[in-house]
């Protein structure tokens, strides 16, 4: 991973959604390793906020704005003129996708084509990694697990948005960046992202975490529902080795590669629960039958042997040490919350020893 790493020193990163869940872990490890981090995002912080805990205000360039403004958004990229841009920036809730899915779509869908106009604009050599989803797909509930070929698609608001941003990238691919040489695109879909300092409302580990230091009971819906569950560490390495891949070999313009778990076994919401249990003592949950008012599959998998076999990426984690690794870091913040920067800080710089010794 070191090697990965050292090609993102000193160089210009545009990091849309920094303020995110995911997009401050990324902001946090590039700057780590010596990027020069800009993060674009108008998020409502959640209290408490991984970015605030750690402090990434102070060490990177952090701008409120709007994606769905194409004006702002364009004058910051000709600005800061970035090497590389990872765009995550969205409306990522899909039980908010009903209530609201005007915003839904303009920013998933109409802020990625903001974030293409943005790099037409741009004259030096850039590399973007756009972050959809595994929601994407057509969801067929197939065994086998997602490939990135399979048809896309979306029941709920949200999956559709994610859906029509990826016919947007293809088209801008195939438009105008097959004829503009200097931008280089790819897209990623990773699967149920998890890990420490996620606060977000509607997802199972926060709602967990909420419950249980309160010493109350968490309640579950769809318990025997399997998801792709990988720790927050494992999407992002994807993303970086897939940006460094795309740096230096062109004909991976335009692929699409998925980023998950092995499907070999599946694992359901129980089965997080009940590892969760194994650090978090006392836990207690219920479970509901009542039809919830919103659509939920209770099949998603990911194939990712395309990522495998081209770019060499796996996940290294079992998913005991994913739990083990996600609930240490609540454990520890709610322990004593001035250890928080240490814990990601401390987390990054495990998960890249072990990437090292498991990728020999």
């Amino acid at each position: 991973m070191q090697k990965i790493l050292k090609n993102f020193k000193n160089k210009k990163v545009i990091i849309t959604g920094h303020t995110g869940f995911k997009g401050s872990w990324l902001s946090l490890w590039l700057h780590m390793s010596g990027a020069k981090v800009l993060g674009i995002s108008n998020e409502v912080l959640p209290n408490p906020s991984h970015f605030e805990l750690v402090k990434l205000k102070r060490k990177i360039i952090s701008i409120n704005e709007d994606i769905r403004n194409l004006k702002k958004i364009k004058k910051i990229f000709k600005n800061f003129q970035p090497d590389f841009v990872f765009h995550l920036a969205a409306q990522s809730l899909v039980k908010k996708s009903y209530t609201d899915p005007i915003t839904t779509f303009q920013t998933n869908s109409l802020g990625t084509l903001n974030v293409l106009e943005s790099l037409r604009n741009l004259k030096k050599k850039c590399v973007a990694v756009i972050i959809t989803s595994d929601k994407s797909y057509k969801n067929l509930e197939i065994k086998r697990g997602y490939k990135e070929d399979d048809l896309l698609g979306g029941i709920d608001p949200y999956s559709s948005s994610k859906a029509s941003a990826e016919l947007i990238i293809q088209t801008y691919v195939k438009s105008f960046f097959k004829i503009k040489k200097n931008i280089i695109i790819g897209v990623a879909r990773a699967g149920n992202v998890i890990g420490g300092g996620d606060w977000s409302q509607d997802r199972l580990i926060p709602d967990c975490i909420k419950s249980w230091s309160k010493n109350k009971s968490v309640l579950i819906y769809n318990p025997k529902s399997t998801r792709p569950w990988q720790h927050v560490l494992e999407a992002l390495s994807g993303y970086l080795i897939f940006s460094e891949k795309l740096s230096k070999n062109k004909k991976l313009h335009g692929e699409v590669f998925n980023f998950g778990p092995s499907n070999k076994k599946n694992f359901n919401v129980l089965d997080v629960i009940t590892n969760m249990n194994k650090i978090w003592k006392k836990v207690s949950w219920k479970t509901s039958s009542k039809n919830k008012l919103y659509h939920e599959s209770r099949l998603l998998k990911l194939n990712s042997n395309k990522a495998k076999n081209i770019l060499r990426w796996k996940c290294i984690l079992t998913f005991e040490e994913t739990i083990k690794l996600v609930g240490s870091w609540y454990k520890s913040f709610y322990e004593n919350t001035k250890k928080n920067q240490i814990i990601s800080m401390s987390q990054i710089k495990m998960y890249e020893k072990l990437f090292l010794e498991r990728n020999k």
